[in-house]
């Protein structure tokens, strides 16, 4: 009889089109195995995993101490958002939505009509209702109306009950008579200067379980778990980055970080700055105008290396793409680039075949990194705005100039290496211009997709997912 040693952790991804399992042993990683996703059924596709990773440690089964599962197959939960002030709103609804596995679709305000309202609401039919609006003993009106829409709209939606608290049993009454489902959650936005999203968070989470484990194949893995939870990798990513920068107790992390993201459909930047930990509600100011949180994620749904590849085209066009490498620009050169992106966005499994198309993808993943990085971060302000009270030669936004350590994920990343990776990076940061970019970080490469498992294993051991990671990053 052969005998199997137990291992800590076994982390299983399914991504909408590969599915990846690491397995780790005394905080290091032993073994991987990286297969297509079987959409018919996800268990097959895992089970093919399996078996790759036992032929590289041998055995007949993996024997771990903790399974632990990931997935963003299902691309999130459509989530709509209600509430008072429409900057407002969608300020806190990115915020709950961040790692909870929901995607923000609209966001509606008090400035809105009702027939407006209610058509959105049926046009998207989502999965998620954020009913939010007024601060705690403030505007209690926005709240009940919006509830009272949500009735009369008729659709199927699980609502997350996030505002004024003095409202919420009116809301709850509401919502419970129409027969509609709800959570009531802690005010997100209980004063001006605060954002309050955990519970918020977990409760969307909780709806993003119950929906994913419909997927065939997802039940089954769900019974070999040990957590009983399968988290939305967007979200485990982002745990991962926030232990890597922060640490734990006495250990300390890396500190003020970046993440960039690239994937195929979308560019996601994070970036987690302990430094702003001690600041006072005043020195953060008000949330509407607020980017001063220590954690700040930032989406752009149409920068990405393949689905969205048409889209980093559109932003930069052919002449700025080409410019990056003082490439002629002609006709004839920018016509080859479009219809490089147009087949990608029909081909996204595609892999460049020459010298030529691999400097496309890499003036594409170059121009995204770019543009999201500009748009996540702030700017040096040009011309008065009283409104906003901002003077010529000020820093308004997100101040990243001191950002010691920029880490790269995806899988653009992971397929190049390291040093042409890092390049694309340090390349993207060359012209700031008026942008508050990271000024001379030390460029880091997720290799071996650690992050993500690191976030998963910090939801059971903090200190092993941080040791984890000090061995990978050199913390």
């Amino acid at each position: 009889m052969i005998s199997v040693s137990k291992h800590d952790y076994f982390v299983i991804d399914i991504g909408s089109t590969y599915t990846k399992l690491r397995l780790f042993d005394n905080f290091r990683l032993i073994a991987t195995a990286q297969v297509p996703t079987t959409i018919e059924n996800v268990h097959k596709g895992i089970t093919l995993g399996k078996q790759k990773i036992l032929k590289d440690v041998g055995g007949t089964s993996i024997n771990a101490s903790h399974i632990i599962a990931t997935s963003s197959a299902a691309g999130g939960l459509r989530m709509v958002a209600m509430g008072y002030m429409v900057r407002v709103t969608a300020k806190a609804a990115k915020e709950v939505a961040m790692n909870a596995g929901a995607r923000v679709l609209e966001i509606v305000s008090q400035e809105d009509p009702l027939e407006y309202r209610i058509e959105i609401l049926k046009e998207i039919n989502p999965d998620i209702i954020l009913l939010a609006g007024g601060t705690d003993g403030g505007d209690e009106s926005s709240i009940v109306e919006n509830a009272k829409l949500v009735v009369e709209s008729g659709i199927k939606a699980v609502v997350i009950v996030a505002g004024n608290a003095n409202a919420q049993s009116k809301v709850a009454e509401i919502l419970h008579e129409g027969g509609v489902a709800f959570e009531r959650v802690p005010n997100i936005m209980p004063t001006i200067h605060e954002l309050r999203v955990r519970e918020a968070r977990e409760a969307i989470h909780k709806e993003f379980i119950r929906q994913i484990t419909k997927a065939p194949g997802l039940a089954a893995l769900r019974q070999e778990i040990t957590t009983d939870q399968i988290i939305p990798t967007p979200g485990a990513v982002l745990i991962g980055a926030e232990l890597l920068a922060r640490g734990i107790y006495d250990e300390k992390g890396l500190g003020d970080s970046v993440l960039i993201d690239l994937g195929g459909a979308t560019t996601d930047i994070h970036s987690v700055l302990p430094s702003l930990e001690k600041l006072t509600d005043e020195e953060k100011g008000l949330i509407v105008t607020n980017e001063k949180q220590v954690t700040y994620r930032t989406v752009e749904g149409n920068l990405g290396m393949r689905i969205s590849a048409r889209g980093i085209f559109d932003v930069v066009g052919g002449k700025g793409l080409l410019k990056k490498r003082n490439l002629d620009d002609d006709r004839p050169a920018r016509e080859e680039i479009s219809q490089y992106t147009s087949f990608l966005e029909k081909n996204p499994g595609y892999l460049p075949q020459d010298e030529k198309e691999k400097l496309f993808d890499e003036l594409l993943a170059e121009a995204a990194v770019e543009v999201a990085l500009k748009r996540h971060a702030g700017f040096i302000t040009q011309e008065y705005d009283p409104v906003m009270g901002t003077v010529p030669g000020m820093p308004f936004g997100r101040d990243l100039r001191k950002v010691e350590y920029i880490i790269g994920v995806g899988g653009y990343f992971v397929h190049n290496k390291p040093g042409e990776a890092q390049k694309i990076i340090g390349n993207a940061l060359k012209n700031p211009e008026f942008s508050l970019l990271p000024e001379n970080p030390e460029i880091l490469i997720d290799q071996d997709y650690i992050l993500y498992a690191a976030g998963a294993i910090s939801q059971i051991d903090k200190e092993y997912a941080l040791n984890l990671l000090g061995n990978y990053f050199e913390i």
